[in-house]
Formats: C-alpha cells, sequence, structure tokens
C-alpha cells in the first residue's frame, strides 16, 4: 500500500530528524526525496521516500554495519505507521553506504559461488537481515551453477549456497560470532 500524503509524511520524518539533531546532540543534514520509484544508491526504484543523510556525525550513522541507519528507516516506517512488509518504501543512506555495501554483498556472493561450484560443498555465510539477505538472494540469480536458501530463525538467519540442483546437501551453519560484553 503506498504512503497516502508523500509531503505530509516527508515532513513528519523531517521533524524527527531535526528533533534528533537537537536533542539527541546530532550533526547530520538531510535531503527528503519524495514520489513513487524515487531512486535510492542500491539502485531500486520501490521506495517512494528516500533519505540522504549527510554532515559530520554520518560516520556514527554508518559504523557497525550501518545499524544506526537501518534503525532510523525502521523508526520512520513506524512512525508512519507503515505494515512491516511496507518498510521497503521509506529509504535512508549516508555516504552512499547502501550502494558500497550492495557492491560488497555482490563480490562476496561471486566468491562463494565460485567456492561453491569448484567444491560441490554448500557454503553458509554468516547471519545478516532480511535486506541483506535479498540483496544477496538477488545477486546469486545471475549466477549459473549455484542455488541460494535462507535457513535460521530470528537473528540467526543466514543465507546457504548450494551446487545446483542439490538444495538436500547438508549445510554447516555458520559459526556465530562470539561478543564480549553482552549477556
Amino acid at each position: 500500500m503506498p504512503i497516502d500524503d508523500l509531503q505530509q509524511a516527508a515532513q513528519k520524518i523531517a521533524g524527527f530528524l531535526a528533533n534528533l539533531n537537537k536533542l539527541g546532540g546530532l550533526r547530520l543534514k538531510y535531503r527528503i526525496t519524495a514520489g513513487d520509484g524515487a531512486p535510492d544508491s542500491e539502485g531500486s526504484q520501490a521506495h517512494q521516500l528516500c533519505v540522504e543523510l549527510g554532515g559530520p556525525d554520518v560516520p556514527l550513522v554508518t559504523q557497525h554495519n550501518g545499524e544506526l541507519l537501518l534503525a532510523l528507516e525502521t523508526i520512520c516506517a513506524q512512525m508512519l505507521r507503515l505494515d512491516q512488509r511496507e518498510g521497503d518504501l521509506i529509504s535512508f543512506d549516508a555516504a552512499n553506504f547502501k550502494a558500497l555495501r550492495a557492491q560488497e554483498l555482490r563480490l562476496q556472493a561471486e566468491t562463494a559461488a565460485e567456492k561453491v561450484r569448484r567444491s560441490g560443498i554448500p557454503y553458509a555465510f554468516p547471519p545478516m537481515n532480511s535486506r541483506e539477505r535479498r540483496l544477496m538472494h538477488i545477486a546469486f540469480r545471475g549466477i549459473d551453477g549455484v542455488e541460494t536458501a535462507s535457513s535460521g530463525e530470528g537473528q540467526d538467519r543466514f543465507l546457504a549456497v548450494y551446487p545446483q540442483g542439490k538444495t538436500n546437501l547438508p549445510v554447516t551453519p555458520p559459526i556465530k560470532p562470539r561478543t564480549f560484553g553482552r549477556r
């Protein structure tokens, strides 16, 4: 379902970001592009609102694999009362982070595909969020000789790569990295 009033939605997001700067002490500039098919840096045309962040605090937004960037996107989608499946109607980016990450994922896909084709052994990527898994599935569509499937639940969901026609082979789930200081 599309966003009914794009201008009002853009104003809500601008107000939220202004408050975040003022109350949160952040130094972020933002440009909001509204309209059907507003392109983002990933090249997707499904977005109705694209927010490009700039300014001195951009490294804060993109660190830790862009977690804050994704969080801002999620908060704004909830502010606009979008259904979870409509989260792609809004896109946040900073310093071309998403395009660079998408390119990095495509390179990982090509490397993993070559490894699976050569060895005949399935490969499992570490857990990743649904957007990155989707980008990986799309990247693998253009690669011959392999198939992909997602496995696991919640934050442990991961993408597995199999030789073409051999998705019945067992795949070793990725080892979850140890995090220190968290319980």
